[in-house]
């Protein structure tokens, strides 16, 4: 007599590499769709006895649209692999950045790394994105909409990321300066010169 052999049942989610598990550790929920921004891909040779053995260095970039970004970088002997490794830190490495508007920065700020300078200008609305490379990529991935932004130094991506997110990292939102100040937020806003609203879109 033969019997029929039956498998076990796998009770896990099949959903985890979808979108469940692709914010881990953050304890957000609705956040699970991720912009993944690809900003390059370098090839490194390095020669062997035989001939030549080649890797890949991937940089990428990663946000919720609404605020928070973050980028990693990682080296496989494959491209996919490179991507996967420079993801996966990307999403480790996540900050918020306050936003006005939910839309622009709250003022001007300049970044600076190594030989990598940016000017980053806020922008009234229906500006755009007014930025190229590496910037673009940060600027997208974050959520803005408006904005002006210049690099006054190196070229080199890793740098101009970094000093893009050394700027970001300067900017402070009316209801953190008015905390420290001990004044209301309309007190802060009111000297801006325009008639912004005294309530806050972005912490």
């Amino acid at each position: 007599m033969s019997m029929a052999m039956t498998n076990k049942k796998d009770n896990s989610p099949s959903r985890d590499r979808q979108g469940q598990g692709r914010n881990r550790g953050d304890g957000r929920d609705g956040e699970d769709e991720l912009i993944e921004k690809l900003v390059g891909i370098n090839r490194v040779a390095k020669v062997v006895k035989g001939g030549r053995r080649f890797g890949f260095a991937a940089i990428v970039v990663v946000g919720d649209g609404k605020g928070r970004v973050g980028f990693g970088s990682g080296k496989a002997r494959e491209v996919p692999e490179a991507i996967r490794k420079a993801t996966e830190q990307a999403k480790a490495t996540m900050v918020r950045f306050p936003l006005r508007e939910g839309r622009t920065l709250h003022h001007d700020v300049k970044g600076h790394f190594d030989a990598g300078k940016v000017v980053m200008r806020a922008a009234p609305p229906g500006t755009g994105i007014i930025a190229g490379g590496p910037m673009r990529a940060v600027f997208e991935a974050l959520g803005l909409r408006d904005v002006v932004a210049k690099s006054v130094g190196t070229s080199n991506p890793y740098n101009m990321i970094r000093a893009t997110f050394d700027g970001l990292s300067l900017t402070m939102s009316p209801r953190s300066i008015a905390a420290k100040r001990g004044k209301k937020v309309s007190e802060i806003v009111g000297r801006r010169g325009g008639s912004a609203e005294p309530t806050e879109s972005r912490e």
